[in-house]
């Protein structure tokens, strides 16, 4: 690692531990040649995932999107935005962990869906709303029977990834 003082290419680790919630690793480190102390960051790369929107363009998965959407279906209901990070994060690595790169946005909303449906009945028909582009207030009503068959919380895992679409 370079020395970002003295450009000196041996240095020591003083320090290592987890960050960003272990998906990198933080480590402190010690110039060998002028005892600079300095930070650095590893990370595994990834490679992107492009989202496939409904009129055919594509973009790259943007995560803050996805909470956005989240905070906004949530506002009010008294989930924690720590929660939904959670929500984004099972999101995110159960689409890293496929083998194709691209991803229609239904498969994301439906995964989303998936999660708020345990979490929050009000969000769930928020989301939903915006999501499915409810026109009428029958779009409503067939939401909200449909709320009541209400099954046990899953983790998000490949299988889901297989069967929604």
């Amino acid at each position: 690692m370079q020395c970002p003082s003295c450009q000196h290419t041996d240095s020591r680790v003083l320090e290592s531990r987890a960050a960003d919630a272990g998906r990198s690793v933080r480590r402190r480190r010690e110039c060998l040649n002028c005892d600079f102390r300095f930070t650095t960051y590893e990370r595994v790369e990834t490679v992107p995932i492009t989202v496939v929107k409904r009129s055919g363009c594509r973009e790259t998965f943007n995560r803050a999107k996805l909470l956005h959407g989240l905070l906004r279906a949530c506002e009010k209901t008294g989930l924690e935005p720590a929660r939904l990070e959670a929500v984004v994060d099972e999101i995110e690595l159960a689409l890293q962990q496929r083998n194709a790169r691209e991803v229609s946005s239904n498969e994301i909303g439906e995964l989303v869906l998936l999660q708020l449906r345990q979490m929050s009945e009000v969000a769930y028909v928020r989301f939903a709303s915006v999501y499915r582009q409810f026109r009428s207030v029958s779009d409503f009503v067939a939401t909200l029977e449909g709320l009541g068959n209400v099954e046990p919380a899953a983790p998000i895992g490949k299988e889901h990834l297989a069967v929604v679409v």
